[in-house]
């Protein structure tokens, strides 16, 4: 009998000290959260892409303009003089945030208002180099600079007159 006498207090004792610690097993806290609304990103084109004044003479080639404004020519193609550049773009943003640059994956076309005919631009390079976070708004400021390659055709293929065309560049944060 006195065995039974004992296993009732301890019984009873569990009894009281288990669901204490249930509710000391779990805890409630007030937590915070937080967002930082960073100014938008722009970009302003300062300066169009200009390969300049050329004529094809007799099987075309093409006019190699880098980011950095140096231009040459392949093939039959004979550079004259006037003004060439690359494209120039301003940027401006949340200071020091690195950004992605992404130039186009195929070609654009400069296309002859007067007959139609074209010439298509590719192998785009860029000053910082397109890609993942690289680039940096120092200040909040970035100038990155376009070049790229025009095909050119012969003197049938690409007559003399104006060429013009659109190309898209995204600029985003990285």
């Amino acid at each position: 009998m006195s065995k039974t006498i004992l296993i009732y207090p301890f019984i009873a004792l569990i009894m009281l000290v288990v669901p204490f610690q249930m509710a000391r097993a779990q805890a409630s806290v007030t937590a915070h959260a937080t967002a930082e609304v960073i100014e938008a990103l722009s970009a302003t084109e300062t300066a169009t892409l200009n390969f300049g004044r050329f004529s094809p003479e007799a099987s075309g080639g093409e006019i190699l303009l880098s980011p950095n404004g140096v231009r040459s020519a392949a093939g039959s193609v004979a550079l004259s003089g006037g003004a060439f550049n690359p494209a120039i773009f301003y940027l401006s943003g949340q200071k020091e945030a690195a950004i992605n640059i992404t130039l186009p994956l195929a070609p654009a076309f400069l296309t002859n208002s007067i007959n139609g005919k074209t010439m298509a631009v590719d192998n785009w390079k860029s000053i910082p180099p397109a890609g993942t976070g690289s680039g940096v708004l120092n200040n909040g400021l970035l100038t990155l600079n376009v070049g790229a390659t025009l095909k050119v055709g012969n003197k049938s293929d690409n007559p003399a007159g104006i060429y013009s065309g659109t190309y898209a560049i995204t600029i985003s944060y990285n």
